[in-house]
């Protein structure tokens, strides 16, 4: 059974399907006018981000459904199994140990006896000597000349979030430096609209 047919199943959702048919119609208009106060409830700030949500089509009960059902997928639960390193990912029989590329070096997650952090720490430290290097011409191309064209190679949506951490960086960026990103074809022919 996929994870769609077996959330279909819970109330939480069925409250959520049921919520929608009521508001699914509503305009923004109307929920700003509802509620004028929206514009600035309907914000969350955290570390140095900020997220407004007010124009999209929810209320506080829409909120307090989603909540209900996180909470009933057992969310909290699995978060906390993420950050203990636990293998849940599924399809891999893995940890997933992205909270570990994110924890300051002061802390420690053991898993199998490794001390991922620690190790996370040491490729970070050297993917930031090599691009430092690359930055100030002493790291240097088969030629002996600075290296100018860097290539990213991405397959699948691996190429997302340098591109977007690119994009969002570049006016601060380097400007000697030629950055092009590339992905496969299966990524792109998935992603690209159609030609009519």
């Amino acid at each position: 059974m996929s994870a769609t047919s077996v959330c279909s199943t819970r109330p939480a959702w069925q409250a959520l399907l049921s919520h929608h048919a009521q508001i699914g119609n509503t305009h923004l208009r109307e929920l700003f006018a509802a509620d004028p106060e929206r514009g600035t409830r309907c914000t969350v700030s955290a570390a140095g981000l900020y997220l407004d949500y007010s124009k999209n089509r929810i209320n506080q009960q829409t909120l307090t459904l989603l909540t209900a059902l996180a909470r009933d997928c057992g969310l909290l639960e699995r978060r906390a199994a993420m950050f203990r390193g636990e293998l849940i990912n599924t399809s891999e029989q893995r940890a997933v140990l992205h909270t570990a590329l994110r924890a300051p070096a002061s802390e420690h997650l053991w898993l199998e006896g490794v001390e991922v952090i620690a190790q996370v720490q040491a490729v970070l430290a050297r993917m930031a000597s090599f691009s430092e290097q690359v930055r100030s011409g002493t790291w240097r191309g088969h030629s002996g000349k600075p290296i100018r064209h860097v290539i990213n190679i991405g397959i699948g949506g691996s190429d997302l979030g340098p591109v977007m951490a690119y994009e969002a960086l570049r006016h601060y960026s380097q400007r000697d430096l030629d950055i092009k990103f590339v992905v496969n074809r299966w990524f792109c022919s998935r992603v690209q609209p159609q030609a009519s």
